[in-house]
């Protein structure tokens, strides 16, 4: 099931009210490689950050999560969005519109339904005791086209270390209460609408934020 599917934009969401919490002050490794000057690309919410806590307390001794990325503004992913379909277009002149849409949710999800642009997606892979990371088969935000689908969680032709290391990672964070979207390996989420979709919840818990320059979040 891909982001661009009908189902999942028609579930509704009522916002809980949890606010935006940065990960940075509450003992998870985050990496740099997403980092803006606002800091948003470390923020997610509580609920969020609460499960991966229990995943992180789930993983073998030595290994542990690295966060790459959670909250994304409307604006950035709108503009993700539209670049990775314009890149999907110049190379696939023949598709159209909504064929170029459907591929390009398979690595970026449209911008009105994004679990980043709620602050409940994160990026997240592994790192051993020195901060190494573990072989994933395939870098955290590789597309499809780079990585010949190799990104896709249960991809075929990954190696034994790859494939296990992927399980790791999926059985802690699927029994703290995430849910994978199945093309990217990396890609968490709880409480959007694709959660609810696939854990059959009538609705979404978090909608779209706004993280102001200054402390605290603005609903809209």
């Amino acid at each position: 099931m891909l982001m661009s599917d009908r189902r999942i934009a028609a579930i509704p969401f009522t916002d809980c009210g949890e606010e935006l919490v940065d990960v940075r002050a509450h003992g998870l490794k985050v990496d740099a490689r997403k980092q803006d000057a606002a800091g948003a690309f470390a923020h997610v919410r509580q609920g969020v950050l609460t499960r991966l806590l229990h995943a992180q307390s789930l993983l073998p001794a030595g290994v542990e999560l690295l966060f790459v990325e959670g909250y994304r503004p409307p604006a950035l992913q709108r503009r993700y969005f539209e670049e990775y379909s314009d890149e999907l277009a110049r190379t696939h002149p023949d598709w159209q519109a909504a064929t170029i849409r459907e591929a390009a949710s398979r690595f970026v999800s449209p911008p009105e339904i994004a679990p980043h642009s709620a602050g409940a997606a994160v990026d997240v892979t592994l790192v051993d005791h020195q901060g190494r990371e573990l072989d994933m088969g395939v870098r955290v935000n590789a597309s499809p086209e780079e990585s010949a689908g190799a990104c896709y969680t249960d991809a075929v032709g990954l190696s034994d270390q790859a494939r296990t290391n992927r399980g790791t990672l999926k059985a802690a964070l699927s029994a703290a209460g995430l849910v994978n979207y199945p093309t990217e390996y990396w890609h968490w989420s709880y409480g959007d609408r694709y959660w609810a979709f696939t854990t059959k919840q009538p609705f979404a818990l978090y909608g779209p934020l706004v993280l102001p320059r200054q402390h605290g979040t603005t609903r809209r």
